[in-house]
């Protein structure tokens, strides 16, 4: 079920507001439970059960690492917080293990199965072994959201381990924590020491809801009135069995905006549907296309998860804290990783080692270096570098990322047939030229639903009615996060 789809906007969506609010306080949680179980289930409700048995076994180990020590008062469901510079003992240390040793089994088995059995097919058929392999092979799917759900739950036993948070007692309670339907299956990844003190104990006001639903609208014009434009474009380009250079970089700057108003959009839908129950989730999106710099893209990008691998894989390895040399092996193992936790496939091996290698140059060079670019130059040079490395993104394949490189130097001479008729319509580059315009220049969701005057609530309104009446008419509603 996705956000930008009739079901959840005029049904789901609806019946759970009213539920929720007509529900006593202390039922919500569960009420939000269900709702969570439901939304995730709906394309596949097999999926329910391997969340579920994850989520089991990271609270047991939260319990486990704090020793069902103390008591708890009338209104708390914590057990204390462990001593943050104390030693651990060998059954929190074994805890710790089994909640990483299952999320991380389960994670890279539905993610790097059928990569892995591929590459030994390959492998094999190279040595001239192919016929020992031959036959059906197993497919294994992956289950929506995945990445997203295990590295929330896996924070919360990190944290506990380090003292950061206290385990919880409740189980309902944790539930509701892991299956949040907000942000579910495509981020923000929340954290538990971000939310914990909101589960029980949050304000639902007017003037939070109203700015949710501000969010909400303002995400979902992103979605439809801009990425899904920029992705038919996208989709068209990278296609094609030929594109001229004009095409080529059309579409590489048409699958930058996709994946720019597609994931930001649904970042600000899930900060609004979690505002509207009342919890205020992290901001995820800073304008990143306006960075100066690689390093400072990642400090706007996909925020929450440049700052999960930070904070429980960098500070882990070393961080800066181990020599020069170390600090750029662990910026350039971090982003491999990173690039892996996206999908099993070298172009995202390689899209992630180049952003780590881009990170460990600009670290390295830039104390060094006299030269200093302007802010314009500095903005431009990163959005080229950026959206180059969205091609082996984008790309099936490592033979079809060369190809549409070649093709971005000419290599593809006048292109297919038809590619440019088919994305040069008014209505394709005109949502593209807008993609740009607001991408470099246009306020962030944040500061437009800081104050909702009468004249904002009526853009917003009209932003609303425009998005419906475009999802009405459209079939092409992909949501490239969901992927992951």
């Amino acid at each position: 079920m996705v956000f930008s789809s009739n079901l959840f906007l005029f049904f789901f969506l609806p019946l759970v507001l009213a539920a929720y609010f007509l529900c006593p306080s202390r039922w919500r949680p569960h009420l939000l439970t269900l709702c969570g179980l439901f939304f995730y289930g709906w394309s596949n409700p097999l999926f329910i059960t391997l969340m579920l048995l994850t989520t089991s076994v990271d609270y047991a180990a939260g319990l486990l690492m704090a020793g069902g020590r103390g008591r708890a008062d009338a209104g708390s469901i914590s057990l204390p917080i462990l001593d943050v510079g104390g030693p651990r003992s060998r059954r929190q240390k074994s805890a710790l293990a089994l909640s990483l040793g299952c999320n991380l089994a389960l994670l890279g088995f539905f993610k790097y199965f059928n990569f892995g059995v591929e590459a030994l097919r390959q492998l094999a058929t190279s040595l001239g072994l192919g016929a020992l392999i031959q036959g059906p092979v197993l497919e294994v799917a992956l289950p929506l959201g995945i990445s997203f759900y295990t590295f929330q739950s896996m924070s919360y036993t990190v944290d506990v381990y380090r003292g950061h948070v206290a385990a919880l007692r409740s189980f309902p309670l944790f539930i509701s924590f892991v299956t949040m339907f907000p942000q579910l299956v495509a981020g923000p990844i929340i954290r538990f020491r971000d939310v914990h003190d909101q589960i029980l104990n949050r304000s639902h006001t007017l003037e939070k809801f109203t700015r949710g639903l501000a969010f909400f609208i303002i995400g979902l014009g992103k979605k439809v009135v801009l990425g899904n434009p920029c992705g038919r474009i996208a989709d068209t380009c990278f296609g094609a069995d030929s594109l001229n250079a004009l095409e080529a970089w059309s579409g590489m700057l048409a699958y930058a905006m996709q994946i720019y108003f597609d994931f930001s959009g649904y970042s600000d839908m899930a900060v609004g549907l979690g505002l509207m129950i009342g919890f205020v989730l992290p901001r995820n999106f800073d304008s990143p296309y306006r960075s100066q710099g690689v390093t400072d893209f990642w400090r706007r990008w996909h925020i929450t998860l440049s700052t999960w691998l930070r904070d429980y894989l960098y500070v882990t390895l070393g961080g800066n804290r181990l020599g020069t040399k170390r600090t750029y092996l662990n910026l350039f193992l971090v982003m491999l990783l990173g690039g892996l936790w996206h999908g099993a496939s070298w172009n995202f091996i390689i899209w992630g080692g180049a952003h780590g290698l881009w990170l460990a140059a600009e670290r390295f060079l830039k104390p060094r270096l006299s030269w200093r670019p302007s802010a314009l130059t500095g903005t431009l040079l990163t959005f080229l570098g950026v959206s180059l490395l969205w091609v082996p993104f984008r790309a099936h394949s490592l033979a079809d990322t060369m190809n549409y490189l070649g093709f971005l130097l000419g290599s593809g001479g006048s292109g297919a047939p038809l590619v440019w008729s088919s994305i040069s319509s008014p209505y394709l580059l005109g949502s593209l030229l807008l993609a740009v315009l607001i991408a470099f220049a246009g306020r962030s969701s944040w500061e437009l639903t800081r104050q909702l005057k009468a004249g904002r609530a009526l853009m917003l309104l009209a932003l609303l009615a425009l998005s419906l009446s475009l999802l009405a008419s459209q079939s092409y509603n992909p949501f490239i996060y969901f992927n992951f």
